[in-house]
């Protein structure tokens, strides 16, 4: 029986904490009523020496245990988000942690739970994700991690780091795989009402476009102007034309206020576009493509292989399961 630890500070992000939890114990009754055994054991446990943890809502859950009386081997330690993983974190957790991850066969952080494994060490030299509202914070506060921005969640060995909020059932979900097979993962998705297989490489993209806003007027309206002509086309002379400026001072704009290229984002926002298309409806994937702006289906299918670790063919049957 595998043994799941989740690690709760104060103010943690409750659903970090609650969805992939409800996910391991479904996976649990599920196996135990096929084999007459336990699959998962699972514990709460505190990271101070306060047992009730109120999370950011206010939601107040009661640990299993304070952190400092965790004794024996884990087989899978979760450190789960919250406000607190922004602050300084006290030398003991941090030693705690260090220890507590030799002894545990997987290793992982949901959202900004990341900052404590940074914090830590355990995340030098390696891949990880975090919310996108914070992955230049954890770059910055930690500069031996290699912080990728786009992905849902990143593997690098055994150690496993989740994006933002719901990324953590999809984590869940994949270490589910991992552990009790496809079969168990697929029916505790179709439980919950949840996709099953969002791949880690997807890109947290309706997080990453709701943030491309902009304070300067002519670029103010030009988001939904892309998404409404698609399908037409979108360079660099065609933007600075709807936005009434010169292609070279659209250029400089776009990159200082977006932080991308013109034609990187224009990619994203395709992409984007044609995911929603596989996923709602029965467009073929040519179709989708035309819709969207791209020249063809094969092109296409390099910006998702690209993008999202996958192509248009897989991505739908993933959404489609």
């Amino acid at each position: 029986m595998r043994r799941i630890v989740f690690l709760a500070l104060p103010l943690s992000q409750m659903l970090d904490m609650v969805a992939p939890h409800d996910a391991f114990s479904q996976a649990d009754a599920i196996n135990y009523a096929e084999s007459g055994e336990h699959s998962y054991k699972l514990e709460v446990v505190a990271g101070s020496a306060e047992k009730v943890v109120v999370g950011h809502n206010g939601l107040r859950v009661l640990a299993d245990k304070s952190y400092d009386e965790v004794r024996g081997s884990i087989d899978t330690l979760i450190v789960v988000g919250g406000d607190i993983m922004l602050e300084p974190f006290s030398p003991d957790l941090i030693a705690w942690l260090k220890r507590t991850a030799k002894r545990a066969r997987r290793v992982c952080s949901i959202c900004t739970g990341a900052f404590l494994l940074g914090s830590a060490g355990l995340l030098d030299g390696r891949r990880a994700t975090t919310h996108w509202a914070y992955c230049d914070r954890l770059a910055e506060r930690c500069p031996d991690v290699d912080v990728e921005m786009d992905p849902i969640f990143v593997k690098d060995d055994n150690y496993y780091t989740g994006a933002g909020v719901s990324a953590g059932m999809d984590l869940a979900l994949a270490l589910i795989e991992e552990d009790l097979g496809s079969n168990v993962a697929l029916r505790v998705a179709q439980d919950l009402v949840v996709f099953l297989r969002r791949p880690g490489g997807q890109s947290q993209f309706s997080s990453l476009l709701a943030q491309q806003h902009s304070d300067y007027r002519a670029l103010r309206d030009l988001g939904p102007w892309i998404l409404a002509h698609l399908d037409q086309n979108l360079d660099v002379n065609a933007l600075a034309d709807h936005c009434g400026i010169s292609p070279r001072h659209f250029a400089r704009v776009f990159a200082s206020e977006f932080g991308t290229t013109p034609a990187k984002y224009v990619e994203r926002v395709r992409v984007e576009a044609a995911r929603q298309r596989l996923e709602e409806s029965e467009l073929s994937i040519e179709q989708a493509a035309a819709q969207c702006g791209f020249a063809s289906a094969d092109v296409m299918r390099r910006s998702f292989k690209r993008l999202l670790a996958v192509s248009p063919a897989e991505y739908r049957q993933r959404f489609r399961v």
